[in-house]
């Protein structure tokens, strides 16, 4: 049911949409073009993040076919306005963040090209399930002139493996999505037209992990990793 709505679904009036499936809160990101994560972007998921239950249940996050998300809008990052470039990194850093340490557990569906910050959010969900097909997930921010800040660095040693690290991150390497399994992108991959329905099914398991204990270990974990995180992005927000 909730694979016919996605599919059905026309979201070029919205940048994304918040949906549920029994304990699963749903977000589809689908901004008509590329899924970049401008200002506004951010903004909208973080709205929607709001709606979300912290004390039940999971998240689920995917794009639109062919698309999980281009990264930041590069429009913004080269459009001559340091500031609205440094509120646009700085809330997206944010965001991450909040996906990466978010109480429930959090899945992706990667459902095609993940790139730049679109592969560093596959890397803050705790399951990470991609869509066969000719796609790349690749961080390619030392490619285009760009150095790679701490907080997404941070987020990718704990999830890249440590043998593709150099290859992925600094190298910026692009990995299919049969490969990304290896190099730490993704747990699974499946076909196309089984995407959202065996993503759903793993996020109906982790939705019955216990509270608030699942929250106090994950906390635990990443404790050290988010206070690195989180006192980057108030260093650049406080630059600004």
């Amino acid at each position: 049911m909730i694979k016919d709505k996605l599919k059905g679904k026309t979201m070029t009036d919205q940048l994304a949409t918040l949906t549920t499936d029994e304990d699963v809160s749903i977000i589809t990101l689908d901004d008509g073009k590329a899924n970049v994560f401008s200002t506004q972007m951010s903004e909208t998921l973080n709205s929607l993040l709001d709606q979300v239950p912290e004390d039940k249940g999971s998240l689920l996050i995917t794009g639109k076919p062919g698309l999980f998300s281009a990264g930041f809008d590069l429009k913004t990052i080269s459009g001559g306005d340091p500031k609205a470039a440094v509120e646009m990194t700085t809330a997206g850093f944010r965001l991450l963040s909040r996906v990466y340490s978010f109480p429930r557990p959090v899945i992706a569906a990667s459902s095609g090209h993940a790139i730049a910050l679109g592969a560093f959010l596959l890397c803050c969900a705790d399951y990470r399930i991609g869509a066969k097909g000719n796609f790349i997930v690749q961080a390619n921010e030392t490619r285009n002139g760009m150095s790679i800040p701490t907080p997404i660095l941070e987020i990718s040693k704990s999830r890249i493996l440590k043998n593709h690290w150099y290859r992925a991150i600094l190298n910026a390497e692009a990995y299919s999505i049969s490969d990304s399994i290896d190099a730490g992108y993704l747990d699974e991959v499946v076909d196309p037209e089984d995407l959202i329905s065996k993503s759903l099914e793993v996020a109906k398991d982790l939705a019955t992990l216990s509270h608030p204990h699942y929250k106090l270990t994950k906390d635990l974990d990443q404790k050290e990793i988010l206070s690195r995180i989180n006192s980057s992005i108030d260093e650049m927000a406080n630059a600004s």
